[in-house]
């Protein structure tokens, strides 16, 4: 069954673009994950802090494995590669997990 982690990520005023760049510097490593299906980075527009990290995978079990691999790991990594001076771009982070029950895609006449 599908599987959907969403990441809550806290991030401060001025942080976003930062976070945003941090992402776009590991693209491509999630992709190449057994099972796994989609990302999307998810912006706030208003009334909130929190950015949404969205992945769905063909199952808990592939998501699992991606989260105990190496490459999460590296990419993941507080001050791994992060020189001394630059700051995280999140203060905090929430992992939301669903499952998919429905679903639907446009219809095409």
């Amino acid at each position: 069954m599908t599987y959907v982690a969403i990441n809550v990520l806290t991030v401060q005023p001025g942080n976003g673009e930062l976070l945003e760049q941090r992402f776009a510097s590991r693209a491509g490593s999630v992709e190449r994950a057994d099972g796994f299906e989609h990302f999307e980075l998810l912006r706030p527009v208003g009334g909130t802090d929190q950015y949404l990290v969205y992945t769905r995978w063909r199952d808990q079990d592939a998501f699992d494995a991606w989260t105990a691999s190496r490459s999460f790991a590296a990419g993941h990594a507080e001050a791994s590669g992060r020189p001394a001076d630059q700051k995280p771009a999140a203060s905090g982070s929430t992992i939301w997990a669903f499952e998919v029950a429905q679903s639907a895609e446009p219809v095409t006449d």
